[in-house]
């Protein structure tokens, strides 16, 4: 195998047009991500068709600037990867049918990667050192797991969400706030203004021996809560409202993720996904004693292409290629 490897990588999962071009999985040399957030923003979440139409428009531009900016050639290209699940159905099938094109027309391996092996593998790209084993906590709009990870291609589900995702939460708060789309950035900023002890939230499942989580019944509270004021003419601080659910959220997160560790007796903990970026949980989790504590810059946080190029980097290594009948699963699970 040449000395350096060059991945041209995809990802168009959800309402983001990625493109990168790594080097040996672990370097970036160029992470172009276009994102329709403003678009969005005026449905209050990720319209599916609109999404899907806008990575028809934008993709050829995305690689193509990718391209220019990594200074290299589709001839430079070893191999292509992926993201082929989980996501948006239509969203997904523009990403793969441009990287099966791709594949065919330069006769190069095609790599298809799961999203959210592409979240933990985002660690990887800001921690050159960090090596598999160690417990992972990945936590976005979509999925909450708690994950052992035993390899760079080996999973163990230890933990998930029963219902709603953590981000998903966020996201239905906000929106029942009308503080719009996404949720996260923006509780997390009012948060920081309000107090987290106001409203006693309840903490899904914590009174379970099990590493699962829910979070249906504590975005029922919120509702509950404002509703019950708004009837008995109270006086809502926003603010309160955003700080006191997300320290339910956050505990949560953390009391289940320190279970994981105990039950493991792992010592390194790795946190992944757009949730990753919130400040609270990463303050929380730092400070948890005898570990070491990764998570990823903020641009590594929401979805990209660079860590899906880092992930499919180990698979293209163990030669686990994908072929023109590769299809899209929306449903993908991670570990199977």
């Amino acid at each position: 195998m040449k000395s350096k490897t060059i991945t041209l990588a995809i990802e168009t999962s959800c309402d983001e047009t990625a493109c990168a071009i790594m080097e040996n999985g672990r370097t970036i040399l160029a992470n172009e991500v276009y994102t329709q957030i403003e678009i969005h923003q005026a449905f209050g979440g990720v319209v599916p068709e609109v999404a899907s139409r806008n990575h028809l428009e934008k993709i050829s531009e995305i690689i193509d600037k990718a391209l220019s900016d990594a200074g290299v050639g589709f001839k430079d290209i070893d191999h292509i990867a992926v993201t082929y699940g989980p996501g948006l159905v239509g969203a997904l099938l523009v990403g793969l049918s441009t990287a099966k094109a791709l594949s065919f027309a330069l006769d190069i391996p095609l790599v298809a990667v799961n999203h959210i092996e592409g979240h933990i593998a985002a660690n990887y790209i800001a921690h050159k050192t960090l090596e598999p084993p160690f417990v992972c906590l990945i936590v976005s709009g979509g999925h909450t797991h708690l994950v052992e990870v035993q390899d760079y291609t080996k999973f163990n589900v230890i933990g998930r969400t029963r219902d709603d995702a953590a981000g998903e939460a966020f996201d239905k708060v906000s929106r029942t706030l009308g503080l719009g789309y996404p949720g996260g950035p923006l509780i997390d900023k009012l948060a920081k203004e309000g107090n987290k002890a106001a409203i006693p939230f309840p903490k899904g499942m914590m009174d379970q021996d099990n590493l699962d989580f829910s979070f249906s019944g504590l975005k029922s509270a919120v509702l509950n809560y404002l509703n019950s004021a708004k009837m008995k003419n109270e006086t809502i601080k926003v603010e309160d409202v955003c700080a006191s659910f997300q320290h339910a959220v956050v505990e949560t997160l953390k009391g289940k993720t320190e279970m994981a560790l105990k039950k493991t007796g792992s010592r390194k903990l790795v946190l992944a996904g757009g949730v990753a970026a919130n400040s609270s949980l990463r303050k929380e989790l730092s400070g948890i004693e005898g570990i070491e504590f990764y998570y990823p810059p903020l641009d590594l946080c929401t979805d990209n292409a660079a860590m899906i190029g880092c992930a499919g980097y180990y698979h293209y290594l163990e030669g686990n290629f994908g072929t023109l009948e590769t299809n899209a699963v929306p449903n993908l699970k991670i570990g199977m």
